[in-house]
């Protein structure tokens, strides 16, 4: 398992436009969260790092869908290589998990480069302008480490953005599985 930290792109950088089919094959496009913050998560089924905060990471979702957050997942892992990670398993992975949010699917991998996306899990917080107000961890807990998930870094980034604030600049990396590239 090879431990990959977020790029870190600049704060303020644009959201890459895209349009993805979920697991189901319908498509969802960046334009049906113009005007509000939106969280772009890069996440698969079989990374121990995704798998780790799973549970906190529904549990998240669920308290701020209904604030006025868009919330998308993306998938951009090669399925072919990575059979744990197709579009079956997505939808698998969205039913035992209570995943509300658009769980998407990257075949080309084209979104997760206009992103910048290097790991999994890995989060872009965009405010309601479409500019990049975080990237970074979800919380500092790992597998194998004693720090609880809380999600705490993230919640404290969407409260400021929900609130017409700017997060803290000072942010930590995620880290996780690096994106299996074609």
């Amino acid at each position: 398992m090879a431990l990959t930290p977020s790029t870190m792109i600049p704060l303020g950088s644009p959201m890459p436009s895209f349009s993805l089919p979920d697991a189901n094959g319908d498509l969802i496009s960046s334009q049906q969260f113009a005007g509000n913050p939106l969280l772009v998560m890069f996440i698969c089924n079989h990374c121990p790092f995704v798998k780790h905060i799973a549970a906190g990471l529904a549990e998240f979702t669920e308290h701020y869908l209904p604030k006025g957050l868009g919330i998308v997942a993306i998938n951009s892992n090669d399925f072919n290589t990575h059979p744990a990670d197709s579009p079956a398993k997505m939808r698998e992975e969205i039913t035992a998990r209570g995943y509300r949010f658009p769980y998407l699917v990257d075949e080309s991998q084209q979104v997760a480069r206009a992103f910048d996306a290097a790991c999994t899990p890995d989060f872009f917080l965009f405010d309601a302008e479409g500019n990049l107000v975080y990237r970074g961890q979800f919380d500092g807990s790992r597998p194998g480490n004693s720090e609880p998930v809380n999600g705490k870094d993230m919640r404290a980034a969407v409260e400021a953005v929900l609130s017409g604030q700017a997060p803290s600049a000072d942010q930590v990396p995620s880290m996780g599985c690096n994106i299996k590239w074609k």
